[in-house]
């Protein structure tokens, strides 16, 4: 299934705009319960304004709250981001750590954000474990595990460590754009002949390729002879 996602997604990466470690920390911050395209409509007169860690940390709280009010929950994340900025400034001269237990213990990253950030920004191996992730690996029988931790390990177990960054962009541009939510395009997609749970959506080709969404989708269908 790995194999055929590489060949469905050949380009698939982080979809959140960045050119510093520290513009992903905070991308990836903004985008808790918030879009990719949201957060990038946002980030560049954002990353603009605050190009350091210390920018971050002495920022008017009330400035901070209106340039990222369109992502929502803006009053928390901009007490993350002015946290973080502190505690770079304080710990580590303004530039993020390169493991996963120092960057969890950085205010408003977790797990899932550590992870993004070092295999996108530093490329060190990591699952990033989303709502898309947990979600299709369920769906695939990949695990069982709810906890997204327990995914991480459980999913991390049956691939090379190598390989981890690259998968998580993979099952993540599967998520967004065939296996949806409530209604995945069964009849569409490059993993019906392996998918455990084939049947949850709609199984007719015409039906389900009107559900493929995304830049890719003509190269989708021509993989399923559509």
């Amino acid at each position: 299934m790995n194999r055929t996602l590489a060949a469905a997604f050949p380009d698939a990466h982080c979809e959140l705009d960045f050119t510093t470690p520290l513009e992903l920390a905070v991308a990836t911050i903004l985008s808790a319960q918030c879009t990719d395209v949201r957060v990038n409509l946002t980030t560049p007169t954002l990353f603009a304004k605050y190009r350091s860690a210390n920018d971050y940390a002495q920022a008017n709280r009330v400035e901070l709250e209106e340039f990222i009010r369109p992502t929502g929950f803006y009053r928390n994340k901009t007490s993350s981001l002015i946290g973080l900025g502190q505690a770079l400034v304080e710990k580590y001269d303004g530039d993020l750590p390169h493991t996963l237990d120092e960057l969890v213990k950085l205010p408003g990253i977790g797990r899932k954000t550590a992870n993004v950030i070092l295999g996108n920004a530093f490329d060190v191996p990591g699952i990033t474990v989303d709502t898309h992730f947990g979600r299709l690996v369920r769906r695939w029988k990949w695990t069982d595990e709810e906890d997204p931790v327990k995914v991480e390990h459980a999913v991390g177990a049956l691939f090379e460590r190598k390989d981890w960054t690259m998968l998580s962009h993979r099952v993540i541009f599967e998520g967004r754009r065939v296996c949806h939510a409530r209604k995945p395009a069964c009849g569409a997609c490059v993993l019906a002949d392996d998918c455990p749970s084939f049947g949850l959506g709609p199984t007719d080709p015409a039906v389900a390729a009107k559900l493929v969404k995304g830049p890719e989708r003509d190269h989708l269908l021509n993989m399923v002879g559509l």
